[in-house]
């Protein structure tokens, strides 16, 4: 018999209601971006190493602005460091809740398929005469695991 890793219910209106929050959370970051994958590969990314260098260079930005060009925008680097501090936790909190979903929805989906792999595999065994071969054979149709022969 199969491994149930996971047994578990949502009620529609606990689904509701998380779809309603990540509503919420778009609606209070407008700002969000979807970079195409040429910019996220071109942008120079800030990682935990990096965030103490752009927090020195602001200091420094902001104790000797004379050496900078007169188009270097301190305000704006104070608004994109202050930016990146304030979405750093909730990028954390966000990632770690992506994995438990996205770990929890592999688990359920294989608990799914495995059972769904016995029912076929009892059909097609137990199918001859009893009706069940139409069934099996349409089973086979939906699965992934089962070549399509054209």
């Amino acid at each position: 018999m199969t491994t149930n890793q996971i047994s578990a219910t949502m009620t529609q209106a606990d689904r509701d209601a998380v779809l309603a929050a990540v509503a919420t959370i778009k609606e209070k970051l407008p700002f969000l971006m979807d970079l195409t994958p040429e910019q996220r590969k071109s942008l120079p990314k800030m990682g935990d190493k990096s965030q103490a260098f752009v927090n020195k260079a602001l200091e420094v930005a902001a104790q000797n602005p004379d050496f900078l060009p007169r188009s270097f925008d301190l305000e704006e680097m104070k608004r994109d460091v202050e930016l990146f501090q304030a979405l750093y936790p909730v990028f954390l909190s966000l990632t770690q809740l992506q994995e438990l979903v996205d770990d929890t929805v592999m688990a359920v989906g294989s608990d799914a398929y495995a059972a769904a792999l016995v029912v076929y595999n009892f059909a097609k065994a137990s199918g001859k005469g009893s009706g069940l071969d139409a069934v099996a054979d349409e089973m086979e149709k939906y699965s992934e695991r089962f070549p399509q022969v054209a």
